[in-house]
Parts: structure tokens; sequence; C-alpha cells
């Protein structure tokens, strides 16, 4: 690494290859399995559920212990704590107990010195069932108004009266899909006892300290008696927050009925059948606009299915309501959200959290009213979007201060040419039968936090050794996004030190306690400025060493690239270290950060939730072929905001990959459960994420130049895990513009999400149909718009 003129090597604002990037190609890192098997290891497999809702009848396990090499199985009966482990609420048992309530709900666990034994004798039990009825879709929980918490609502101004005195008005509907999560590592817990009955537990999880209480719990030990450790992810995007907890409780339970050390590792089938998904949704809206396209007033419902129990779900869909919004004032306004009880696997957080979905609505609506009036799109968002200092409030309450949004459209509308190619694709569509193209420009106005406020701090440790390395260990983790490249960067920074000289250590519950999990885009922000508050601790104590030796004033102490000046005379990095050494200062701090004025009413979903908001806005070109379905992205141009980048190497890459993983959920990722409540789509052979050949082949992404945080977050940087992944929104739209070529964009279409060949070609088959039957223009007349409205 050649020295960087004036500067640390891989300081803040250095564009440095992610810490372990070397060793992912290598096959060098280290995750749990790669780690050396502790003598006397048994493997767990878990005994699962084959009906979605269901009486217990019969639980015998004797034929599962008659397997050879089985040392133990255990069933909720031989839980020595307590037998449930939801996140926020109750109502996620590690095992049944006398119900199932979806298909591949664990019901016991073995262990056995194989797994193929382990695995050959969950199948063995003998387990009776009486059949329950079972609900499955959001509308069939809607029908039975079954939900696994209240409703809840934002509401503003007069809805019904902004509706009746709305020059135009209409009613739409769009359904959303889920998404499986479909890290690279599946989940994964290596569970070590300990003397005095402690346990050990090696976990790839994004919530240690949730994972350590969680052990804690259904061994009936205190939070102090296990510890929980992480180096890296193979991937998490949110599920790996609350769902490893059940495979680290299993792997805790039955190391401590064995004495041995235990590892619980599931093959990709059961992790895709037994964790939770991306909430799928159902909106419906009722808007009223003007002849601009300005939203007078807008009704909206938002309806998910959470599946058998709350876990994160309570949060997921508060910010659904947070974000149905998005970029667009909404003077009057009411959104109700229902939380559906649905007899299949809880869902959970996913990257987002519940805000594409809320930002999928009023795209969907302002798509619409575009349709309606016959404008261009982006003209209705811009009419709609919010203002500086007035038209600036969201519906809960919160003043969007820091609104770049039409700064940002504009220079994006400009560099890739929008209004020309628009034109250019129509002129393209008109000639051409078969191949349709479409575009769209969308925006992102996502907020950072949180929404559970107390989650909002964050812990760090640092020490100095007397070489001048550093030891740095926080409450994040690592899943791949570069949050530990980040933090040492911080360190180094704040320090004057080269980059390598910061070690970079496993999370432990062991060195930070009760950590957040690294989630809500908040993990820079958090254990960053721990970190930095940490380091400015240790730099505080020795400035004050280097100004003894020296015999100046504080003031007259320089910390420069390794090595700290205090006028003419020099001290090494080191060799200020050792000195402070001599004098018994200490050479260790810890250091900690709580998120300053966020606050809100939870019952009344009005406050402050997020410190500030990260935008962006992206524009998508792409080709359907109207005789199958199939679709091809072949352009994107992407803009986004990031604040005052710690390093631009690792956002830039956030923001591509963000931006593909939202493509697939609204293109090609779908989930499907059969009539008895079973999830078919539980392999690659039958659940299609993105591949290289998806990425569109001309891709141009751009950090924005003129972004910087105007809230005092570290180095004035923001954000970047989740917002990308809502900029994919272009593409859903960009098909559906495609889809309305097919009749003169004069009739919305009716395309839900994920948008797959199928629902492609069926878009095109319905607007084909419905154009005949809406559109009868006289003879020698041009054809004209249908519109649903109302004439004020």
């Amino acid at each position: 690494m050649s020295r960087v003129p004036n500067a640390i090597v891989g300081g803040v604002r250095a564009s440095i290859p992610h810490d372990s990037a070397h060793k992912h190609v290598s096959g060098e890192a280290q995750y749990i399995d790669d780690l050396l098997e502790p003598e006397g290891l048994l493997f767990a497999a878990i005994g699962m559920s084959d009906r979605a809702h269901a009486r217990i009848t019969t639980l015998d396990l004797d034929p599962v212990l008659n397997v050879a090499g089985v040392r133990a199985a255990i069933a909720a009966r031989d839980v020595p704590g307590v037998n449930d482990i939801g996140p926020a609420h109750p109502g996620d048992p590690v095992f049944a107990e006398d119900h199932v309530e979806y298909a591949g709900q664990s019901l016991f666990a073995v262990a056995a010195e194989d797994i193929e034994s382990a695995r050959r004798a969950a199948k063995r039990a003998v387990v009776g069932y009486a059949d329950r009825p079972a609900m499955l879709t959001i509308d069939d929980a809607l029908a039975n108004e079954s939900f696994v918490l209240p409703s809840h609502a934002v509401k503003r101004g007069d809805v019904p009266a902004g509706l009746h005195h709305a020059p135009n008005r209409m009613q739409g509907r769009l359904r959303m899909g889920g998404q499986d999560h479909f890290y690279l590592e599946g989940h994964i817990a290596l569970a070590i006892p300990s003397e005095d009955g402690d346990m050990i537990v090696h976990s790839s999880t994004q919530h240690p300290s949730e994972v350590q209480h969680a052990v804690a719990k259904v061994l009936g030990l205190r939070d102090h008696a296990v510890t929980v450790e992480v180096r890296r992810m193979g991937g998490g995007f949110g599920g790996k927050e609350t769902q490893a907890a059940l495979f680290a409780c299993v792997a805790a339970l039955l190391a401590a009925k064995t004495g041995r050390p235990v590892k619980m590792r599931l093959d990709r089938d059961d992790d895709m059948i037994m964790t939770g998904k991306r909430h799928d949704f159902t909106i419906e809206y009722d808007v009223g606009f003007d002849h601009d396209g300005r939203i007078q007033a807008i009704d909206l419902t938002l309806a998910s299915r959470c599946g058998m129990s709350p876990d994160l779900s309570g949060a997921v869909n508060d910010r659904a309501l947070f974000h149905c919004d998005n970029a667009y004032y909404l003077g009057n306004v009411s959104a109700v959200s229902h939380r559906c009880k649905t007899h299949t696997v809880s869902n959970t957080a996913f990257r987002g959290f519940g805000g594409p979905q809320g930002m999928m609505g009023i795209e969907r609506v302002i798509e619409d009213i575009a349709t309606t009036l016959k404008r261009d799109p982006l003209d209705v968002r811009k009419a709609n979007l919010y203002g500086v200092r007035e038209r600036n409030v969201t519906p809960y309450g919160m003043t969007v201060e820091d609104n770049i949004l039409a700064d940002l459209l504009a220079e994006l509308e400009e560099t890739a040419a929008y209004r020309s190619r628009r034109q250019t694709i129509r002129e393209f569509n008109l000639h051409s039968p078969v191949l349709k193209r479409g575009i769209a420009l969308t925006p992102v106005k996502f907020g950072i936090a949180f929404t559970t406020t107390h989650l909002n701090q964050g812990g760090a440790l640092i020490h100095i050794y007397l070489d001048g390395s550093v030891h740095l260990n926080h409450g994040g983790t690592e899943m791949g996004q570069g949050l530990m490249i980040k933090v040492a960067q911080i360190v180094a920074e704040e320090l004057q030190i080269d980059v390598d000289r910061v070690k970079i250590t496993a999370t432990t519950t062991g060195k930070v306690p009760n950590t957040s999990a690294t989630a809500a885009s908040s993990g820079t922000d958090l254990n960053g400025r721990a970190a930095q508050i940490a380091a400015k601790t240790l730099k505080d104590r020795l400035t004050t060493v280097a100004a003894r030796h020296f015999s100046k004033n504080e003031d007259d102490v320089v910390f420069e690239p390794n090595e700290v000046a205090v006028g003419d005379q020099r001290l090494s990095f080191t060799e200020l270290v050792r000195l402070a050494h001599t004098q018994r200062v200490s050479l260790s701090a810890v250091g900690y950060f709580r998120t300053p004025k966020i606050h809100y009413d939870r019952e009344r979903l009005q406050g402050r939730p997020f410190l500030y908001f990260a935008y962006g806005a992206a524009v998508s070109e792409v080709v359907i072929d109207t005789l199958t379905g199939e679709h091809k992205v072949l352009r994107v141009d992407i803009l986004h905001d990031v604040g005052k980048s710690i390093n631009q190497a690792v956002d830039r890459g956030q923001v591509e990959g963000g931006f593909v993983q939202g493509m697939g959920w609204l293109t090609t990722e779908e989930l499907y459960w059969d009539a008895n409540g079973r999830l078919m789509t539980h392999s690659p052979s039958t659940y299609k994420i993105p591949t290289c050949s998806d990425v569109p082949p001309d891709f141009r992404v751009r950090l924005w130049e003129s972004g910087v945080n105007r809230e005092d977050v570290i180095y004035r940087s923001k954000a970047v895990g989740e917002p990308p992944l809502m900029l994919a929104i272009s593409v859903f739209c960009a098909l559906r513009d495609a889809v309305a070529s097919v009749a003169n964009y004069e009739v919305i279409p009716t395309l839900d999400a994920p948008a797959t060949p199928e629902r492609v070609l069926l878009a095109v088959t319905d607007l084909r149909r419905r154009r005949l039957e809406e559109v009868k223009p006289a003879r020698g007349a041009a054809v004209g718009s249908v519109v649903n409205r109302h004439e004020g």
C-alpha cells in the first residue's frame, strides 16, 4: 500500500478494499463452518412440522433415539428455561408444544455423531396431528380479522373532504410478494459448553446480544453465563437479525444436555422453509388529485402477511407507514396498516425493513395519476415533491430539513438524458409490434435510525499495545457490507495511524455488551461514532503525555501521520505509546454513542423517528417481449447521496448490490406456497435470485458529489446499506411503462410484483382486452384516453 501524501494510509475518504476481500476470493475467510471443530463435536438436525395448522396429538421420539449414532433428542418438554424466544413479543417457541402454526415449524431436535445420522434420525419421529383450518394469505387473514398485532394508522388533514373536492379521483390496488434473503452462508451455530454451566456460542447473526439473551433464557441461565461471538457472516440482509436465535438455542440446548459441543447447520432447503422472509403486502388506495397531478388527498390501506407470530412485524409495518409518502408531500392523508396473522412462517427483517413496500404503494399511485392525465410520470413526481420551506412536514410530523430531492432529480434527469430517451422509446414502440421498451425515473427518501428508539445506541472497545498496534472491537457485525473496514478507517483517522495498524476483531458479547443489531443502515453511524469516541479518549490521554514530556501546552500537540509533533520536536506514535505506558497511563478505552434528537409517540406515530434522510434516484430502461413476457434491463443510471463518503469503493458496492437485490425482489424472486401451506420455492432450482447476466449491461452509478450530511454524523457521511435497494423501483415502473405502451399509454396496467414473465404477459394480455372494451372511438376519430375521475 503506497503512502498517501499528507494523509494516513487508508484513513477516512480513502477508497481501500474491504478488509476481507482477498480472503473471500481466496477461500481463506473463516466462517463458522470453517472453524476447527472441537473434539467430541455432535451435529444437530431439527424435526419439522409438515402441517400448517394442527394440534399435536402424538410426538414419539423413541424411533429417533434408536438410530445409530444418535446421542440426544429434545422437544419442548426438555427445555430447562423458557420455551419462547420472541424478540419483541412472545409467540416464537423453540419447539412447538401442543400445536403447530406453519409447515416447517420446529418440533424437536436431535444430536448425532455425524450430520447424515442426525438428519436421517429427524425423519424417524412419530408425529400425530389433528388438522385445523389454516389461513395462508392476506385476504384470508383480513376476512377473519386475524392479526398478530393491533392495526395502526397515521392521519393528517381532512381526507374525505379532500377526496370529494378533488378534480380527479381514482382507486387502485397493488400486490407485492415477499423475498427470501438467500444469504450465501446459511444459518449455523456452534455451541461449546464451558465450566460452571456456561456456554460459548459461535452464531451467524446480526444481533449477538439478542442471541445471548435467547440462549440464556432457554437454558435458564443469566446472560453473563453465555458468550456469543461472530467474526463474519456470509450475508445477512436482515435474515440473521432475529432468525439466528432459534438455531443457536437448539445447539446450546443439545450441548447442555450432552455436555459436548454441538454444531447446528441447516441445508439450503430447510433454511428457506424454516426462516422468515420479507413481508408481502397488499396496498389499496383512493386518491384525489388536480389537473397537474398534485395529490389533494389520499386514503391508503396497507396489509402485510406477518405469519404465525409478531417477530419484528410491528416495527416493519411502522416503517412501511413512515415511507408511504416516499419523496412526496401528502397534505390530507390517511394510512392504515394491518398486521395479518397467517399460518405461514413468521416474516422478519429484510433490507429496507418495510420501507420498500410503503414506497412501492405511492409510486404506483404516481404512475396511475400520470397515465390518467396523459402526463410524464416525472412531471407528476416533481409536482408532488417535498418542498424546502413549505410542504416539508411528513404525515408523522417530522420536518424534512435536508431536502435535496429537486436538485438531485434535476441533475440525474439531465445526465441520464431522460427526456430525449423517453421520446426515442416512444418512437421505437410505435414501430415495434413485439418488443416494447419502457423507462422510468424514481426518487428515494429513506429515514435513517431504528424506529424502536432505544436501539439507537452503540459501543466500542479499543486497546493500544506497546508496539503501536491497535485492537478494535465494537458492537457491529460484518456480513460483507464493509462495516469493519469503515470503522477501522475512522479509528486510524482519529489516531493518525495507518489503517493496517488497526486489528479488526470478532464481535463478541464478552467485550461490548448489550449491543443493537447491525441493521437499519445504522452500523457505521452508531459503531463508527462509538469507536471514534473511544479513540478520542485515548488520543486525549496521549496528548497529555506528549505535552508533559516536552513541557508544552496540550494545544501545541499535533497528531500527524504515524507521529506526534510538538513544535519542532517529534515522537513516533509507537514511542509515545511506550512513554504513556511507563507513566502508567491507560491505553484502553471504551466509547459509547446514542443517536440524538430522535423521539416519537409510538401509539400516535408522531414525532421524529429518524435523525436524517438518505436520498437517491435512478433511471431504468427495459425491454419486454410481449409474446413471452420476458424482459431485459438495458441501462440504469443512479445518482445516490451518501453524504461525505468514508470509503467510496465500499459505498459504491453497496449501491450496486442493493439495487440488484431490489431488482430481484421486484422482477424474479417469487415465493409460492401450495394449498397446504408448504413453501414450494425452497431451493435455487425453484427460487430465482438475480445472476450476473441480469446486471444491466450499461450500469452507471454515481455518488452525488454535492452530498453532505447536515446532521453531526460521523465525518458527515450518510448510511448506505438499505436506501439503494429502493432505487430498483425504477425497474418495476419502467416495466409498467413498457406494458402500458401496448395500449398506447391510455389504460392503466394491472401489474403486480414481482413482475415475472408470467405476470408481464398476463398484464399485456389484460391490457389489450381492456383497451378494446374501454376505447371505442367513432369512425375516423382519434383514440382518446379513458380515465376514472370525478369532476369536482
